[in-house]
């Protein structure tokens, strides 16, 4: 009876789950905050639907799994090579500096230095499972602020491991320095291993296992990987979501990454929802009611206090200003992994249950408008570029002073001075082209300045600022950033403070064409297009296939996308 019971359960979750969630869609209420909704009231807190959510949060517990496993296959070992800065820096800084605040501000409330430095590690923490799915729904995994994002919660997850370790210390207990070097050292011992995996073991295992041709045994194989990579480090003392991380980079470094990765998606997508559910089932209204007045102050001060803190931590990496506001509105939230602290810390009295329960309401609380603050904080960052005080501290021209510095006709406007923004500089230069370069990355400003190039610093999703360069009187607009929410934006902006200027935009995906040709751009160029048809190309030249048929093939490559985009 008892598994009748958990099958009831799942049941009243999915139901009231689908029913709230389209209901509060056509509401435009973000799906993250839908389910944490549905959780509320299918919980004991709330109409008692379900009363044990231990089962649940097993479930939960999966979903969190898979979705790092498929995080960290988007990311593989040597891509997160080239996130080294926002994760030791980056997350140094955000970690460090959370802590530090929290300390101070408990400290001063009259805390013990230990509670205190407790609290710091609860509020240090921001959500992955919420950040990352915003990332992954928005499509801005690989943009500027999402790698920022992602370097600093991979940090985080870090560091949950030397968290957990120091709670004996902090309560005192009897738990000896020996047995705590040793699960740092078995933790150790996982991450070096995971490492070795990709290199020698899971490609010939996959291998062996592609080579049945059995698709259903692929997946099993895939999500034994997963599933069991996270068993072995949650049984080392290590965290279970890291360790289905560090599985998804141990098969991305396979060339059975991109199969895997589809595989999984309908198995994450599920249990990741049953996550958000669970959240929701933690959080008591008649508490919150009741304790209104401390928990809005410690809610006010976490999620300013944090903001803050990661804006600090970007400015010190000389990060645009956009790029770390966006950073910040999306990091502001207590994490999930507050949760396993508060419950490790229980019957240490560290902190006080009247505490605890107040940190646990501001957490969901705090997770509950990440997606409605994640879809305002574009418009935060929008006229960024009209900060003259930041300006003149970053020592960068404006694109007001584009407007005073010569009238400006008939040029090209390039958003954006990254690899294909220099090239398109140095293109126009040789042929004798007016041009000018905006960019909301000071160092890019910077290096186009010292190369004698007509560079602003200016936010091109701002209207304003494209009419003070010129953009009714130019000949094209030419958007080559890499944020694909960004992109849609500055089209949109461009498009209703000039409506025949020519824009061109360049994206990654096909599945953005059809977005950026309803905001209003004249032609498109996506990476994937056209290695579809250099590709193409140059198999046929190698075949000694004519020219005149080459030529050919690529304009049908071309018209097809432009018939169907999404290519399916």
């Amino acid at each position: 009876m008892a598994d009748l019971v958990f099958l009831r359960d799942l049941v009243v979750i999915l139901a009231v789950a689908v029913f709230v969630v389209t209901f509060l869609h056509r509401l435009k209420i973000p799906s993250i905050a839908a389910f944490i909704f549905a959780g509320m009231l299918v919980g004991p807190q709330g109409l008692a639907l379900i009363n044990d959510i231990h089962q649940v949060e097993i479930i939960a517990e999966i979903g969190i799994a898979l979705l790092l496993f498929g995080i960290g296959l988007e990311l593989s070992l040597e891509r997160l090579k080239r996130l080294w800065k926002p994760i030791i820096i980056g997350g140094f800084l955000q970690v460090g500096l959370s802590i530090l605040a929290a300390y101070t501000i408990a400290r001063l409330a009259g805390l013990a230095w230990q509670s205190s430095l407790f609290i710091g590690f609860i509020i240090s923490v921001s959500s992955t499972a919420i950040v990352l799915k915003g990332l992954e729904t928005r499509g801005e995994t690989d943009a500027p602020h999402g790698r920022i994002k992602i370097g600093i919660l991979v940090f985080q997850d870090l560091c949950v491991v030397p968290m957990m370790l120091a709670i004996p210390l902090l309560s005192g207990s009897d738990t000896s320095s020996m047995e705590i070097l040793m699960t740092l050292g078995r933790a150790v011992l996982i991450v070096i291993g995971v490492v070795l995996a990709s290199r020698l073991i899971i490609p010939r295992f996959l291998n062996i296992i592609a080579a049945t041709r059995q698709r259903h045994l692929f997946v099993m194989a895939v999500l034994l990987i997963c599933i069991g990579t996270a068993w072995i480090t949650s049984a080392a003392g290590v965290s279970l979501a890291l360790g289905a991380f560090l599985a998804g980079l141990v098969v991305a470094g396979s060339e059975y990454r991109s199969q895997a990765l589809s595989d999984v998606i309908s198995f994450k997508d599920v249990f990741t929802s049953v996550f958000f559910v669970s959240v929701g089932m933690l959080l008591s209204a008649v508490n919150i009611i009741h304790n209104i007045f401390p928990v809005l102050i410690i809610l006010v001060a976490v999620l300013f206090g944090k903001l803050v803190v990661v804006l600090i931590a970007c400015f010190i990496m000389r990060l645009p200003l956009r790029v770390s506001i966006l950073a910040a509105v999306g990091l502001a939230q207590i994490g999930e992994f507050s949760f396993l602290l508060i419950r490790t810390s229980q019957g240490t009295n560290l902190i006080s249950d009247p505490l605890s329960a107040d940190l646990i309401a501001v957490a969901i609380i705090s997770m509950f408008l990440t997606p409605f603050a994640l879809s305002l904080a574009p418009k935060m960052a929008a006229g960024v570029g009209k900060m003259r005080a930041l300006n003149k501290l970053l020592k960068v021209s404006t694109a007001e002073e584009a407007e005073l510095d010569a009238p400006l006709k008939n040029h090209i406007i390039i958003g954006g001075y990254g690899f294909a923004g220099q090239e398109l500089a140095m293109a126009l230069k040789k042929c004798g082209m007016t041009y000018v370069i905006v960019d909301l990355n000071s160092e890019n400003i910077h290096r186009a300045l010292a190369r004698g190039e007509p560079a602003y610093y200016g936010d091109i999703t701002s209207g304003e600022v494209l009419e003070r360069l010129g953009l009714t009187h130019a000949l094209s607009f030419v958007i080559v950033i890499n944020d694909p929410s960004a992109v849609e934006q500055a089209i949109r902006a461009a498009r209703m403070a000039a409506p025949k200027i020519h824009i061109i935009a360049r994206t990654r995906y096909l599945l953005d064409i059809e977005p950026l040709k309803r905001a209003g751009a004249d032609e498109i160029i996506a990476a994937e297009q056209e290695a579809a048809i250099e590709i193409v190309s140059h198999i046929l030249r190698k075949c000694r296939v004519e020219q005149s048929s080459i030529n050919h093939e690529a304009d049908r490559i071309r018209t097809d996308i432009g018939e169907n985009p999404s290519h399916s």
